[in-house]
């Protein structure tokens, strides 16, 4: 019988980890978690329920989830990707094992939906639902693409839909929300960076292997979405969910998520990489030089020439 292996990744997730470890019980042969330096009693509600625990310095979830792959490279079975604040909902009409003993052969991903909750409401409208991603994967068959913010698993077989659901349903305040989308917006920032004067190396969703949802979303950021106009793009990108695609019948809750999380945090991005071209326009040097000291993030990868133009503007 196969087994599967869960992976989540932790930082200070008292409130969330006991639920979300709960949420698979009997469903899992293994729960790996890898923390990056908790200092609340995440890893030890972790242990006391079974969890192996893994510490791993901070760099992105992209370094953080292959250093989880890695350790669990042995084991065979397949491998599941949970975040911390998430949990395998009750509802799904599946269970783990009965999802992969359906899998065919060629079969290496699978694809389940994910549900938001925000402020105590599902956010359902707005093109966020159905939101399909790949979160089991056969084991030595799938990594998470290397990028700083949107990253996504890729396998090396076809990826089929499951009946499972993952529900993200964080207890955080809104005030560890927006803290948690400034940061992902300077991440956000150095991949739209890196996207215009490619300074490092970056996995692709092109070909296959990945979520179509995924790739098409992607190709929609960067061909579409990117190559509007900075000062527009944000309020047309909040017009289209909250007017076009009925985000409005989310309610009170949901004005507030597509305002934030449409308009204010795509209007962030675009204010970190205009701070961070400015920068580099008037300082020269590198533009990874310029990333750093506007967002702190240092790029650990060695720049191409691209990467040491005197002029960003």
């Amino acid at each position: 019988m196969n087994q599967i292996h869960a992976i989540i990744l932790t930082l200070d997730e008292e409130k969330h980890i006991a639920r979300c470890i709960g949420s698979l019980s009997g469903q899992c042969a293994s729960v790996t978690v890898v923390d990056s330096g908790s200092k609340d009693a995440t890893m030890a509600i972790a242990e006391d329920l079974g969890a192996h625990i893994l510490r791993n310095e901070w760099v992105n979830h992209s370094t953080q989830m292959n250093f989880g792959i890695d350790a669990l490279a042995g084991k065979g079975g397949w491998l599941l990707r949970i975040d911390a604040d998430e949990v395998l909902d009750a509802d799904s009409a599946q269970t783990l094992g009965s999802a992969i003993a359906a899998a065919r052969p060629g079969v290496d991903g699978l694809l389940v939906r994910r549900r938001i909750h925000f402020m105590g409401r599902r956010i359902r409208h707005g093109g966020i639902e159905p939101s399909w991603q790949l979160r089991l994967w056969r084991n030595g068959r799938g990594r998470c693409e290397q990028r700083w913010m949107d990253e996504h698993i890729k396998v090396a077989g076809s990826v089929a839909k499951t009946g499972l659901v993952l529900s993200d349903i964080n207890l955080n305040s809104l005030t560890w929300w927006t803290a948690k989308h400034n940061s992902y917006a300077s991440r956000e920032a150095i991949d739209i960076l890196n996207h215009k004067h490619g300074f490092m190396n970056v996995d692709t969703l092109a070909q296959g292997g990945a979520s179509p949802q995924a790739r098409m979303r992607r190709f929609l950021k960067e061909q579409v979405y990117g190559r509007l106009p900075k000062r527009l793009r944000a309020l047309l990108y909040f017009f289209y969910r909250y007017i076009i695609r009925l985000g409005f019948l989310d309610g009170e809750p949901g004005w507030y998520f597509h305002v934030l999380q449409a308009f204010w945090y795509r209007s962030l991005v675009d204010a970190k990489v205009t701070e961070i071209e400015t920068r580099w326009a008037e300082q020269g040097g590198m533009v990874t030089d310029a990333i750093t000291a506007c967002t702190g993030i240092k790029i650990s990868n060695a720049p191409t020439s691209s990467s040491r133009k005197t002029s960003a503007l």
